[in-house]
Formats: C-alpha cells, sequence, structure tokens
C-alpha cells in the first residue's frame, strides 16, 4: 500500500485553503483527490479545469453514467 503526503486541512495555508474552503462549501467535506493533490495547488486547479471542459458539452446524467461506465471498465469500486 502506498502513502501520500497531504497537507491536512488545519495546516492549509494560502491558495490551498481557498481552495479546501470552496471544497467544503460546494461538497460539505474536501474530496480526497483534492488531499491528494494538496502539496501541488496549481494541480488541484489544473484538474478542476479540465473536469469542467470535459463536463461542458454533458447533461450530468451522461457525465455520472460515462464515469461509472469507466470505472466499471477499470474495476474500480471506490
Amino acid at each position: 500500500m502506498s502513502f501520500i503526503q497531504t497537507v491536512p486541512e488545519h495546516d492549509a495555508t494560502g491558495k490551498l485553503r481557498a481552495l479546501y474552503e470552496t471544497e467544503r462549501a460546494n461538497r460539505g467535506y474536501v474530496a480526497n483527490h483534492v488531499k491528494a493533490l494538496s502539496l501541488r495547488p496549481e494541480a488541484i486547479e489544473a484538474w478542476q479545469r479540465l473536469i469542467s471542459v470535459i463536463r461542458a458539452p454533458m447533461d450530468p446524467r451522461r457525465y455520472e453514467l460515462v464515469t461509472i461506465a469507466a470505472a466499471a471498465a477499470l474495476r474500480c469500486s471506490y
């Protein structure tokens, strides 16, 4: 099992703190993928832009179906 060093919410400052606060406001929690990239806040922002561009032309139902299909194909239970 691998371990990823992350910045805990209570230690976050600057841009990372703002990203954590936005996540908490939008989702009610800070998602694992955000925590996993916490050492590189610019990577979090790039990831969010990428997902936004992918999602833009799709309605929410289609996006969720594609996400589920990809997870099933990759045998991802997460």
